[in-house]
């Protein structure tokens, strides 16, 4: 779940504005000089083919490859990292760069953060670029995600995921193997976010691949192993103009159970019935979720100094399994506060009072 687009298309565009009457063919809240008009939607569900669908989708407004994870090192420090590359396509066909090599048809913007559990400390960094000169860009064959030295590829051979990024405080080359066939969202990968036709996007998940590389922290060289999670959505929708932002939950359990939901927020504080999530057991079955499947509780706030505050606690009740979790961040300050502003962290999961779990956390619209 990654409906960043809404927020970073009006980021892009230079404009917050919406318009009194929505054209039907794009999407609320996307500036008017901004047609959705050619390229393609979401709107039934399609054959998802693996390797092929890791790489990009033409033809589509925006797509994103996410991946988070908690890790530790040898002596058990904790850390939690998280990274999303984002392509947004300003036209619906290939940029003729015969004119120019500058020439682009989409421009691409990434996040990448670092948790430090022990210091109770959270790094943040971001970077734009276009699909030009090679600066930027998704290849299928081979699989190579990248915005400038930050790259993510999948090595064929041995069906793992590559990773390499880093900023002035922090570097961390990673490899990760999926213990798990990807988990289709939704409607077999269609994951509707509105009532809308289109509103949706295309949606999967590897909700569990082992983890292990490096970390170097000012200086210091770490091994990590641990958990991370996949995330995959591609899209030309945004959220509908009554719903204000949404809570995501990707949680890792002990006994081999991997759960993921997702809140949309209504305006009128109440939550769309497009709220969903899905439960993998450990024996790999699969149980989708719908909006009166969970109950969300929020049990504690953090501000973040200027008037934004945030829940950084939560109890979720899964009604199909008679599981209450309680959520808790493991740093209460892990706010993105760049370009698009939003919370962002690794979280414990615990019930009855014991841990059971970690997980991750993103929070929009507060």
């Amino acid at each position: 779940m990654r409906l960043l687009l809404f927020i970073l298309i009006l980021s892009l565009g230079g404009c917050s504005g919406q318009s009194d009457s929505p054209d039907p063919g794009k999407a609320p809240g996307v500036p008017e000089n901004w047609s959705q008009e050619g390229f393609l939607r979401a709107d039934q569900p399609r054959k998802f083919l693996f390797p092929e669908d890791h790489g990009p989708h033409q033809g589509y407004r925006t797509e994103w490859w996410y991946i988070t994870g908690n890790l530790e090192t040898p002596d058990a420090r904790q850390f939690g990292y998280q990274i999303t590359l984002f392509r947004i396509a300003l036209t619906p066909q290939a940029a003729d760069s015969s004119a120019s090599l500058w020439r682009a048809s989409h421009v691409w913007m990434a996040h990448l953060a670092l948790t430090d559990v022990a210091a109770q400390t959270h790094y943040q960094r971001e970077r734009f670029s276009r699909e030009a000169l090679g600066l930027a860009g998704a290849t299928a064959d081979p699989l190579r995600i990248w915005v400038e030295e930050w790259d993510l590829y999948r090595d064929r051979l041995r069906s793992s995921w590559q990773l390499s990024a880093g900023s002035d405080r922090f570097t961390l080359q990673l490899e990760l193997k999926p213990l798990r066939e990807p988990v289709l969202q939704g409607e077999n990968g269609l994951s509707q976010k509105g009532d809308a036709a289109g509103n949706a996007s295309y949606y999967y998940s590897i909700t569990r691949l082992a983890t292990s590389g490096t970390l170097t922290l000012d200086g210091e060289s770490l091994k990590l192993q641990g958990l991370s999670w996949l995330d995959r959505e591609w899209s030309t929708s945004a959220l509908s103009d009554d719903q204000t932002g949404w809570d995501w939950f990707s949680l890792q359990l002990d006994d081999a159970t991997d759960l993921m939901f997702y809140r949309l927020r209504q305006i009128t504080g109440g939550s769309s019935p497009q709220s969903a999530g899905s439960v993998v057991l450990a024996d790999g079955s699969l149980l989708n979720l719908n909006s009166e499947d969970v109950i969300l509780t929020a049990r504690r706030w953090w501000n973040s100094g200027d008037g934004i505050r945030y829940p950084v606690a939560w109890e979720l009740f899964v009604k199909p399994l008679q599981r209450q979790f309680v959520i808790e961040a493991l740093v209460d300050d892990q706010e993105m506060n760049l370009s698009v502003r939003y919370w962002e962290g690794a979280v414990k999961v615990t019930e009855a009072g014991v841990q059971t779990g970690l997980g991750y956390l993103e929070m929009t619209g507060y």
